[in-house]
Order: structure tokens, then C-alpha cells, then sequence
């Protein structure tokens, strides 16, 4: 089993910043990739940002140049740094990790970008 919280969501406005943190525990060894994913009101969860364990990321087209994910093995974490952030921004963002248990998810940490 992992366990994954998720911090550093909020309100913002429109060309701001915000930086997400998951720290994941548990079967930590098991952990391949991680990722974020992120859920608008009314739509399906879409992959925003995926690293590998061995740094290899890939990102939605909608973030390309704005967001970089980052992962820290010795600390167990994965970070999501947003840049010039839009109102379609919005969205539940969930944290995520791949292993040879399964796929797990955070609680979700909610980003409010205002107009």
C-alpha cells in the first residue's frame, strides 16, 4: 500500500504561481511513476504531469512551458511548480503514484485561479 497527501493548493489570480507538494509513504520501494492529475467541476481526471523515476516527465499540452514537475527519491516526493496560471487552471489536482501494487491517488488539493 501507498499513502499519498498532497499540499499547496489555493486561490490565486491569473498569471500567479503556486507550487504543489505530495509526499508519499508507505511500500515507497514499489513506487515507479508519479505523477499529477487534475479534475474540473463537471469533467473527467486529466493526466497534467508524469515523471519516472528516473526524471523522464511528460506533460499535458495545456502546460507545456508553464508547469514542471519535479521528483525528489530520497524524499519521497513528487512537485507540480505552476507558472502564468489561467482560470481553466481550476481544478481538483490529484497526486499519483504507479507501482507493481497498483495505482494510488491522493485526497486531492483544490486550485482556484481567478480572473
Amino acid at each position: 500500500q501507498v499513502q499519498l497527501v498532497e499540499s499547496g493548493g489555493g486561490l490565486v489570480q491569473a498569471g500567479g504561481s503556486l507550487r504543489l507538494s505530495c509526499a508519499a509513504s508507505g511500500s515507497i520501494f514499489s513506487i515507479n511513476a508519479m505523477g499529477w492529475y487534475r479534475q474540473a467541476q463537471g469533467e473527467q481526471r486529466q493526466l497534467v504531469a508524469r515523471v519516472t523515476r528516473g526524471g523522464i516527465g511528460n506533460y499535458a499540452d495545456s502546460v507545456k512551458g508553464r508547469f514542471t514537475i519535479s521528483r525528489d527519491n530520497a524524499m519521497n516526493a513528487v512537485y507540480l511548480q505552476m507558472n502564468t496560471l489561467k482560470p481553466e487552471d481550476t481544478a481538483v489536482y490529484y497526486c499519483s503514484a504507479e507501482s507493481s501494487s497498483g495505482y494510488y491517488w491522493g485526497q486531492g488539493t483544490q486550485v482556484t485561479v481567478s480572473s
